[in-house]
């Protein structure tokens, strides 16, 4: 009888044609090394709504080797959603999760692995460099990074993405998450769990082109600080504090001069610099509520995280 653990590996897939084979030859080769003998493996992509060639090349690598299993979302929902659909469907004793770009090194795994086996049950990839990045990307991130630590009661892993192996009992935790609005790296630290760091060094994309630009960084870092902390609306209400209090000081001495001095009130252009100011002031604190009121509101439809079209072919 055949008692070996399972190995899931999850990846999601946006655009990824021209990566999948490069990818398959990488992943026989570790499912064929050295961890064969004890473990079985199953791979799963999530294709994220593809407009490319990705589906039918999953399709063929699925008629090849039926380790390959494919969840074919019904649009593009989004890489966040679409590791949620992966963590509905794996089935291993461990998941793997690795990006389809080959960036993300497979010859860790067996040490991620062998971390597991010890006991460990969020192994973590951290990158020790982040391969071809530009200097205000790289500062970008790593702002983000220190600006959510500093905010939230957590700790926050700088320089850590996706790329980990996380034991059955952090995928159910994970699964049982449902909130549309997510940011799973965050999600990663906030159910806890036993954890360990391995680092690496991340490799240059050589096939396709990263659908992830600056506006969707921007994004993915105002959803992860919404999505954690509640500091920006605390941020808000004390400047708010603060500016009241220097007007209402403010308001006095102008008072005092008037009445004891007899000084005429004066400087219209001073005066609207200081209402331009205080309008300034007051619509970023109403965006900043707006965006959180805007996350209720999204929360509050309580609509299905993602729909799966096909699984393996097989409409759902």
């Amino acid at each position: 009888m055949d008692n070996k653990k399972v190995i899931s590996l999850l990846i999601p897939a946006y655009n990824e044609e021209k990566s999948l084979p490069r990818l398959y030859e990488a992943l026989c080769g570790l499912m064929e090394g050295e961890l064969s003998a004890k473990y079985d493996f199953e791979v799963l992509f999530i294709n994220d709504g593809s407009r490319d060639r990705t589906l039918d090349v999953l399709r063929e690598l699925r008629g090849r080797d039926q380790r390959i299993n494919f969840v074919n979302l019904s649009r593009n929902f989004g890489k966040e959603n679409a590791m949620l659909a992966g963590f509905d469907y794996v089935n291993g004793d461990c998941t793997v999760i690795l990006d389809a770009d080959l960036q993300d090194p497979i010859e860790v795994i067996p040490e991620m692995v062998k971390w597991w086996e010890e006991g460990y049950e969020d192994v973590y990839g951290k990158r020790a460099t982040r391969g071809k990045e530009s200097w205000l990307r790289k500062e970008f991130s790593l702002s983000f990074y220190s600006i959510l630590q500093s905010s939230t009661r957590f700790d926050v892993l700088p320089n850590v993405g996706d790329f980990r192996l996380l034991d059955r009992r952090c995928i159910l935790a994970l699964r049982s998450l449902r909130e549309s609005q997510r940011y799973t790296k965050g999600l990663f630290c906030w159910i806890g769990f036993k954890k360990k760091e391995v680092t690496f060094n991340r490799a240059d994309r050589e096939e396709g082109k990263s659908s992830f630009n600056f506006l969707g960084l921007f994004n993915l870092a105002v959803e992860g600080i919404t999505s954690f902390t509640t500091t920006p609306l605390r941020i808000a209400s004390v400047m708010g504090l603060i500016i009241a209090l220097v007007a209402f000081i403010y308001m006095i001495v102008i008072f005092t001069k008037t009445i004891i001095w007899g000084d005429s009130v004066q400087g219209f252009p001073a005066t609207m610099c200081v209402i331009l100011f205080l309008g300034g002031i007051q619509l970023v604190c109403i965006g900043i509520i707006g965006e959180y009121i805007g996350r209720i509101f999204m929360e509050s439809k309580n609509r299905p995280v993602y729909f799966i079209d096909t699984y393996n072919d097989i409409k759902q």
